[in-house]
Formats: C-alpha cells, structure tokens, sequence
C-alpha cells in the first residue's frame, strides 16, 4: 500500500522531495525549454515574481508618447452628422428618397428592404477655437477643447449589431475568446499600480432602457486572466466584499493570503498551470486594494471647483462625471488602462429629445476630463479616446436613425495627437467615408493607440493554438499624421 495520504500536506511535501521531483523534473524542464523555443518570452514569464507584472516586452520598439489611456465608450452609437460631420446636402434633401446610389447592395440592420428618406440634422454647428474645428452646439463644453482634440471624421467598421460591434471596437474581431485592447495594452507593458487592477471598467447610463454592454468586451481571452480588465460599481462601494468581515483584522488576513500563496505555490510547482501564478497575483492584488480602493472613491479630497468642473451633483452617484473624475484618480495611482462606458446612444426613435439628454449627461464630463489632466500635466502622456461602436445613417427611421458602419466620428486628445485636427472626410451625405490617405479603419484606430505606447503593432504577439495573435490580426495602418 502506498504511504502517500493526499490530504497530509506533510506528505504531500515528502511525496514531491523524494519522489515526484525526480519523476518530473527532467520533464518540466525539457516541457520549459520546449516552450521557451517556441516563444523565448515564456522563460522570462514563468521566471517573473508573483507581484505587479512588468509586460512581456523588454523595451518599447520606438520612443513612447502615451503611458496610459481613457477610453470614453458612447454606448449605442453617437450620430456623426448632428455631431462631428454637418451635411448641408443632406439638410437640403430631408425628406426625399435617399440616392439608391448610395445604398444599392449596402449592408444595412433595420432598414433593409425599406423606403430610404433622407434625414437631414436640425442641428446648428459653429467653429471653434483658433482652429475652427466644426463641433454641434449641442456639445458647448467639447467646443471649448476644440484645440486640444483631434476630429476623426473617417471612422468605419465591420459589425452592424451591438454586440458583436463592441467585440470588433474592443478585441478586433468578433470571434469569442480574443483578448481586449486593454489586455493586449496590459500583457505588452504592465501596469504601475501597485494596489489596484491595472484595467479598470465603469458604467453609467442614459435616459430609458439601452442595449446592455456585456462582460467579454474587456475580457483576456486566450492570454492569462490576470490581463482581463476589472469592473468597478459606478455607484456605492466600487468593489463589493473587500473590506474585512466583523472579527478579522487585517493581521489575521495577512496570513490568510500568505498561507494561500503557499499552498498554491505548492501546485504551482507541481503543475506548471500559469493561471495559478495568476490566482496568487490576485490574491495579493484584493488584499492591496482593501486599502486602496475606499481611498479611491473618497472624492471628498477633491476640491469643489473639480466637481462643479466635471458637473459632479453628488460624488459617487454612478453618473458619467463622477465617473470620468474617478478615471483621472485612476490614472494618477498607476492605472494603465481606464475605460468608461455610458449607455443611451441608440437612437432609432425620438432623437431629438434623446440625444439632447444625452450629449447633457456626457458633454461636459468628456471636456472637463480633458482639461483636468491639461492642467495638471497628465494630458501629455494620457490619451483620451471619445466615440461610439458604429455611428448612425443618414437616413430617418421613423424619428430615430438606424446603426451606420461606413462612416461615423471620434475624437481623440492627449499623447502627442495633434490638437485642432479634423482628420478624414465623408462623402456629401455622410454616407461613406471617402479613401484620400485618411480613412481609418477600426484595425487602424488600434495600431495608432499602440504606437502612441511605443508599440509595433505587428510585433506585440501572443502564440496561441498554434498560430501568432496580435490585437490587429494581419491589418492596421498607423496614421502617423495625426500626430504632432
């Protein structure tokens, strides 16, 4: 009968000194050299210590601009023509049959098979700043950064649905399983935070119900899942449970995580299972942040001419300001990678009242975020992303717009992009965006994020199944002049 009792530790100990270390050492080291052949980056990886994680690249491939990145998500779909992209001939043929030119053999979502009139905007635009940057007066506060932010008026994509539209905006494609921007951004360079996620998530909504925003689009994928981006609660505690139960000080939790290290370094050991380095990390991780995290969302340091900036009415009520404030004191401790989702941009009825409510909640936060960091010298290496998954058609629906994927607008602001900038041009009725050196497709927009981190995108590479992965896949052009 063996002497081996599985649930004695001792034994357990005594089983892999005297046995199973002979048994399997030759091959976990032939397994390590195996692997490190195959992808010499695996030796540094298994070699790393369980603390905050350094990035798989050694040094950026050429001179960084950025060191971290908020992503304003517009969930929904913001309208590039009563926004970013006025239209004076579409104004002139509201009401009338859209051109069949346009539109013969297009894709469409819910206008497919139906009479297609012209919407025009009843917007009013102005130009603004020294530049004369063109923005809707329904975004008065973004008008005043006008200077500061870069216009990408030739945005288009692949995916016509949510969903799989979010997949496309966040991971480059829509097959499940793909890792995020923000965990590509966090395996290439780590993070500097110590005590908090180095990819955080929030979420606020807009008026009336709106599509929801699912998890996997902050999602690791197939890379470890310590790089998977974390939600926090826009609203009460950001991060529920992790203060002590009553009766556990913070001495005896200490020695909880401690102990737990151990045992998980004993498989660890045993296993050679990545995702157990991963377990350890986050245990550590959630024993930091029950310090951090109440200071976090404490807004009560911030002085209140900050909050009446953002438009915060009372700090940590879930809302788009106190969130877009949140992202800055994310940044400030080390975050690398923030991204803020507000919901309420699909509008296929009721846009008048809808995207006036909107562009209410989320107008102001945006460009006091901006100038936040302007001020305290965080704009120079953050950079600010502001659009939606698709934009909508030119064409009515009803009193609404349907989802649009050939043409839509973001802007972009912070990191060496050039302030000022309208970047790219659609046709005469916003329909299409028009090929002059300057259209930027999704693929387009990441490789232009990683360059501004120093990043080659074609070189920041993960082998999976068989095959390298890149957050690119085998597209991307950088679209080096819009940067200054």
């Amino acid at each position: 009968m063996s002497d081996f009792d599985p649930t004695n530790l001792r034994h357990h100990q005594r089983a892999w000194s005297r046995r199973t270390f002979l048994g399997k050492s030759a091959q976990a080291i032939g397994a390590l050299a195996l692997g490190s052949l195959l992808d010499s980056r695996l030796l540094g990886a298994a070699a790393a210590p369980a603390g905050r994680w350094q990035g798989i690249l050694p040094s950026p491939h050429f001179l960084p601009r950025a060191k971290r990145i908020i992503h304003l998500c517009m969930a929904g779909g913001p309208s590039h023509v009563d926004l970013f992209d006025p239209k004076p001939e579409l104004n002139r043929l509201d009401g009338k049959p859209f051109p069949e030119s346009f539109t013969k053999g297009q894709q469409l979502a819910q206008l497919q098979n139906t009479v297609l009139l012209a919407r025009g905007s009843p917007y009013t635009f102005s130009r603004c700043g020294l530049s004369g940057q063109i923005i809707s007066d329904l975004l008065p506060h973004t008008q005043t950064i006008a200077d500061d932010i870069c216009i990408v008026r030739s945005m288009h994509t692949e995916q016509i649905n949510h969903d799989p539209a979010h997949a496309f905006m966040n991971a480059g494609s829509i097959i499940k399983g793909r890792p995020s921007m923000g965990s590509w951004l966090l395996y290439g360079l780590g993070s500097e935070a110590d005590n908090l996620p180095g990819y955080i998530v929030l979420m606020s909504n807009g008026p009336g119900a709106d599509q929801p925003v699912s998890a996997r689009q902050w999602s690791a994928g197939f890379l470890p899942s310590r790089f998977q981006g974390v939600q926090f609660y826009s609203k009460g505690a950001p991060v529920h449970y992790v203060g002590n139960p009553d009766g556990v000080c913070q001495s005896t939790q200490r020695q909880v995580i401690d102990e737990i290290a151990r045992l998980n370094g004993f498989q660890e050991e045993e296993s050679l299972d990545p995702e157990i380095q991963t377990r350890i990390a986050q245990y550590e991780l959630a024993f930091k942040m029950q310090a951090s995290v109440p200071e976090l969302a404490d807004l009560s340091s911030e002085p209140q001419s900050i909050l009446d900036l953002y438009g915060v009415k009372q700090p940590g009520d879930g809302s788009f300001a106190s969130n877009c404030l949140l992202a800055r004191r994310l940044i400030e401790r080390g975050t690398r990678f923030v991204q803020l989702y507000h919901r309420g941009w699909d509008h296929h009825g009721d846009l008048d009242p809808r995207l006036r409510q909107v562009c209410k909640l989320t107008d102001q936060p945006a460009a006091a975020l901006v100038k936040d960091l302007k001020q305290r010298g965080l704009l120079e290496d953050t950079l600010v992303i502001w659009g939606g998954e698709f934009g909508r058609t030119p064409m009515g629906q009803g009193s609404g717009r349907d989802h649009h994927i050939n043409a839509f607008s973001i802007w972009m602001a912070g990191a060496g992009i050039r302030g000022g900038l309208t970047w790219g041009s659609t046709d005469e009725l916003g329909y299409r965006f028009l090929k002059d050196g300057q259209e930027m497709h999704v693929h387009d927009l990441h490789a232009t994020m990683l360059a501004t981190f120093g990043i080659d995108h074609t070189r920041l590479v993960h082998r999976y199944q068989g095959r390298d992965f890149r957050l690119t896949d085998v597209h991307g052009k950088v679209a080096t002049g819009i940067f200054g």
